[in-house]
């Protein structure tokens, strides 16, 4: 559905120091230096796939979906999108795809929602029968009867990301380009917006590529994750395969029935990452697992136990700085990151 082979978006950029006198040479004399912001990456997507595309500010993710969805040219290689060339937006390649920003909207701000659909339905020539259909579906769905009657205004940041979602999925595109759609929502409006993503790709099998910066919306929609980093790719395959290479180390949480002395703690064979309140967080090697959680419950008043892998920011941190530490050393030194 989507494929990327080598794409490059580079850009010039204007640069010089502050000062008025820097700002009168620069109109005679222009300094530019180039801005790699895509830098040569290779991937593809099956129907259906719902993939997390990752990476740190500034590493090329939103340059990526502009250029899939045809709003920038690249400057070589080539990208297909449900076999249309995005650049060249085709009414039926505009038709089959969406891209939502969190930072962006589409609807009209002194109008109700309903007003930006009917918009969206003129616009895409949806047939009216199909429009209604769509409409209630995605009202079910996103239980938007009470706002879509309101003037976008009035809506909370929540409402109106829900109201986006609907206004931007009437013409029921097959591949979808989210990037950082939960951004600002708390906790439960985020649960909403991932769960009807999930319905929606498993309900009309939409390829879904998604940026976010939330872990937890990554965890709960996408199997399969790119890493980016400074436009280019350091990392395809399994959310489980990124952990495994990053930290291996599992975490596990103790909650202790009473405070004991840390003399108690010793020879448990992990790293104390924390230790408040009567729960104490321990780093350990899979292979010494079994020996730690032994030793715990013999030695220490254990009232609950898990076992879980670090929090995904630490390791795409960790996994951030072991590439770039790689992507600098002499040539010969080594790859970039594990591809899969």
């Amino acid at each position: 559905m989507i494929s990327v082979r080598s794409l490059v978006k580079h850009y010039k950029v204007h640069s010089r120091p502050p000062g008025v006198l820097a700002a009168l040479r620069s109109l005679v004399r222009r300094k530019h230096q180039t801005v790699r912001a895509v830098d040569g990456i290779s991937f593809e997507l099956a129907p259906g796939e719902r993939v997390g595309f990752l990476g740190p500010n500034g590493a090329g993710k939103t340059t990526t979906l502009k250029a899939l969805a045809g709003l920038l040219h690249p400057t070589s290689g080539e990208a297909r999108v449900a076999g249309f060339v995005p650049a060249s937006r085709e009414p039926a390649f505009l038709r089959s795809i969406m891209l939502v920003m969190g930072q962006k909207q589409q609807l009209l701000w002194d109008l109700p929602p309903a007003e930006t659909f009917e918009l969206n339905r003129a616009i895409y020539d949806i047939p009216r029968a199909l429009f209604h259909d769509t409409v209630a579906e995605l009202t079910e769905l996103l239980e938007l009867a009470d706002l879509v009657g309101k003037p976008t205004r009035q809506l909370s940041l929540g409402e109106r990301m829900k109201c986006e979602l609907a206004a931007a999925l009437l013409h029921r595109p097959t591949v979808l380009f989210l990037d950082e759609p939960t951004i600002g929502l708390d906790v439960t409006m985020q649960a909403v917006v991932r769960r009807f993503i999930k319905e929606y790709n498993e309900r009309h099998g939409a390829t879904v590529l998604l940026t976010s910066h939330y872990m937890a919306d990554v965890a709960a929609l996408c199997p399969r994750i790119i890493v980016i980093d400074r436009g280019r790719i350091s990392y395809d395959g399994s959310l489980e395969g990124l952990v495994r290479a990053a930290r291996p180390d599992k975490r596990v949480s103790l909650r202790l029935g009473k405070q004991v002395p840390a003399s108690e703690l010793d020879g448990l064979g992990g790293r104390i990452v924390s230790r408040t309140d009567g729960l104490l967080v321990l780093e350990v090697k899979p292979a010494a697992m079994n020996q730690l959680i032994s030793a715990a419950i013999a030695r220490l008043p254990v009232v609950d136990l898990t076992v879980e892998d670090p929090p995904l920011e630490e390791v795409l941190t960790e996994f951030f700085s072991r590439s770039r530490e790689v992507a600098e050393e002499p040539a010969g030194g080594g790859t970039a990151g594990e591809k899969s």
